[in-house]
């Protein structure tokens, strides 16, 4: 391994192994390391915040935007090293990119990457949590500076490929109505797995739905995902609940996404759990496309919901481009490479200063 790519090995490691399950964050976040060049401008036990060296007048702001929080820990840590890999929990979701974002701060502060762009930090907490216990939301409510950037580059796990948008995410639970009978006389109750069976059939038939967005495809997927219900065996059940997942396109209203799952569940009562809706995909951006430039790959659809949805909400441009592998993302043996960890730099290097990246493992 080069110096870059050893150096944030060795910091990847050491914030892996900073336990910072969601709500519980502070420790990590008082632990980073960025320089005091950059302003701290919002900071609360969820969300640091440090601005621009220096606003300048007319000058593009771009965040660098990465979350601290992890899903709990599963015999993964602390981490290790396998190689040029670092392993364990958050690795690739997403504190590998937090040491890039780190590594970016520190060339920025110091005058040895040069930009013509104003480059904001905005590490956050509770990402892992329903949109409702969001720490952003609030900070962008909050912080004028933050909503005033050009575009914000959301580093979860994409493979260091460009991928825009994001789908929503609706949960819902469908609770099936039936009575209570003897198993050996069914006709005298009204069996509620049977009504269960009957209505999730549509949603079980139901093929991925493909919708095209600015040229990229999304696929609108409908998931059972928990069921539960039936009181013994020779008794006919009264009451049968279902945890249904929903992932719609970007441009659906998440009014639109409600109306077509009731449609899917005719006969259950359908409760909303949560609806985080989904993130624009953004059009005739001048700096998407000199990201775009900078990876040299062509950019991707996000199939999956990510912060770039609450961006769109406060009226910012987002994108998400991060080192860690999505497919790795929550595992027992989640990694991320030293490799793609310095591609990351390079390539954010390379849109920074309008150049683009030389090559070498995305």
């Amino acid at each position: 391994m080069n110096e870059l790519q050893e150096r944030l090995a060795r910091r990847t490691l050491e914030l892996v192994d900073i336990p910072s399950v969601s709500g519980d964050e502070s420790a990590l976040l008082s632990g980073l390391e960025v320089p005091s060049a950059l302003p701290l401008l919002d900071a609360t036990d969820a969300v640091r915040f440090h601005g621009p060296v220096a606003r300048r007048a007319g000058t593009p702001l771009v965040l660098l935007v990465g979350h601290v929080d992890t899903v709990p820990a599963n015999g993964n840590l602390p981490g290790h090293r396998e190689g040029s890999d670092i392993v364990g929990r958050g690795a690739a979701d997403m504190k590998g990119a937090i040491a890039v974002m780190e590594e970016l701060a520190a060339a920025i502060a110091s005058g040895r990457l040069i930009s013509d762009i104003d480059v904001g930090v905005l590490f956050f907490g509770r990402e892992e949590l329903p949109i409702t216990q969001s720490a952003l939301l609030p900070l962008l409510e909050r912080c004028a500076t933050a909503r005033d950037a050009d575009l914000a580059i959301v580093m979860e796990p994409t493979a260091n490929a460009v991928e825009l948008g994001c789908l929503g995410n609706l949960n819902a639970r469908a609770v099936f109505h039936g009575e209570t009978a003897h198993a050996a006389r069914p006709w005298l109750g009204r069996n509620a797995i049977h009504e269960a069976v009957h209505a999730l059939a549509s949603i079980v038939d139901a093929p991925p739905r493909d919708v095209e967005v600015g040229g990229l495809v999304y696929r609108e997927v409908t998931s059972v995902t928990t069921i539960a219900g039936g009181l013994a065996a020779n008794v006919v059940p009264d009451l049968v609940e279902a945890h249904v997942n929903h992932r719609y396109a970007p441009g659906v209203s998440p009014a639109h996404a409600e109306r077509r799952l009731r449609d899917l569940l005719p006969g259950a009562e359908v409760v909303i759990v949560g609806n985080a809706p989904p993130g624009p995909v953004p059009s005739d951006n001048a700096l998407v496309a000199r990201l775009g430039r900078a990876t040299g790959v062509e950019v991707r659809p996000k199939q999956a919901w990510t912060p770039v949805a609450e961006f769109g909400l406060a009226g910012i441009d987002a994108v998400n481009l991060g080192p860690g592998d999505p497919g790795y993302a929550h595992r027992d043996d989640e990694r991320v490479s030293a490799g793609a960890l310095a591609w990351c730099v390079e390539v954010l290097t390379a849109f920074l200063t309008g150049a683009e990246a030389e090559g070498g493992d995305p």
